[in-house]
């Protein structure tokens, strides 16, 4: 597969792979594997970990319950903060050979234009991933559920950068295409999906929620299934961009997202049982999809 065969809103790619925002840490990894990450690095692009305003240390453990079909976590979104971020992480991984895409999460308007006039004014940073899964303090809506909400926040802050925006979708709404609608409307460059699926487990040796939190995000293979479905509904709905994410544990996986109308696929949960497992899916599209999708 030639380079620059596929591309990240106009920002050429290797091949169609991503990883999925939180699923893979580059700066730990690199320092395990040291120099041989950078000349054998499995992603086309990489997504950083979800950053914050301010600091946060996470939720308490148990944070990861695994599934038959993959595994519930509730890791609370751990990171140095916007600051922290751009002093020590991001001069990492501005050294990583791919285009690096930040994700930014905050709970009202003023704190995604904070985080996007930090983020969006360094040349290190490719685009911006919109995680929309907390609550708007003002609203007390979720901001990614609720497609007026969508709508304003793209509208308040698409003026702000000129970094292409990608909109992270939740599955956890009656109609995710109509919020794919809202962040088309509001000037998004690119809309991903799925994020996690709500769910919960006990464990049988306490009777107590395997997870400390009560619940958590269900990932992995038992997903794919709604994965498929809502990025066949949004692609139909929009005209954005869409990387397709869910399960992908395989390149006929991967193909099956192209097929659904995905422009390119995030590896998640694949990661944690094989770390090399972006290139093995990239290595198994190429086989399977000699050309991109027209």
């Amino acid at each position: 597969m030639k380079r620059g065969a596929f591309e990240l809103c106009g920002v050429p790619l290797a091949h169609p792979v991503l990883n999925a925002s939180g699923t893979f840490d580059a700066i730990a990894a690199r320092r395990v594997y040291g120099d041989a990450l950078l000349e054998d690095f499995p992603f086309a692009a990489f997504v950083s970990k979800t950053i914050t305003i301010e600091p946060r240390t996470g939720n308490e453990p148990q944070r990861i319950w695994e599934t038959p079909a993959g595994m519930i976590n509730s890791i609370g979104l751990p990171n140095k903060g916007l600051d922290g971020f751009l002093a020590e992480d991001l001069p990492q991984l501005a050294e990583l050979p791919v285009p690096l895409v930040v994700s930014v999460m905050g709970t009202s308007h003023e704190q995604f234009e904070r985080l996007l006039r930090g983020v969006g004014e360094r040349d290190e940073v490719a685009a911006i991933e919109l995680n929309v899964s907390c609550p708007n303090v003002h609203s007390g809506l979720i901001v990614g559920e609720q497609p007026t909400e969508t709508a304003a926040l793209l509208e308040a802050i698409r003026p702000l950068s000129a970094k292409p925006l990608i909109v992270k979708l939740t599955p956890n709404v009656a109609d995710p295409a109509a919020v794919a609608v809202a962040a088309e409307e509001g000037g998004a460059d690119a809309v991903s999906l799925i994020n996690t699926l709500k769910a919960s487990a006990i464990d049988p040796e306490t009777g107590e929620p395997g997870i400390a939190a009560g619940h958590g995000g269900l990932s992995g293979p038992a997903v794919r299934p709604v994965a498929i479905a809502q990025v066949r509904a949004v692609a139909a709905a929009v005209g954005l961009p869409i990387i397709g994410m869910g399960g992908i544990g395989g390149g006929a996986d991967a193909v099956e997202f192209l097929d659904a109308g995905a422009a390119l696929v995030a590896v998640g949960t694949e990661s944690f049982r094989d770390s090399l497992a972006g290139k093995r899916v990239a290595a198994e599209v190429a086989r399977l999809r000699p050309s991109p999708p027209r």
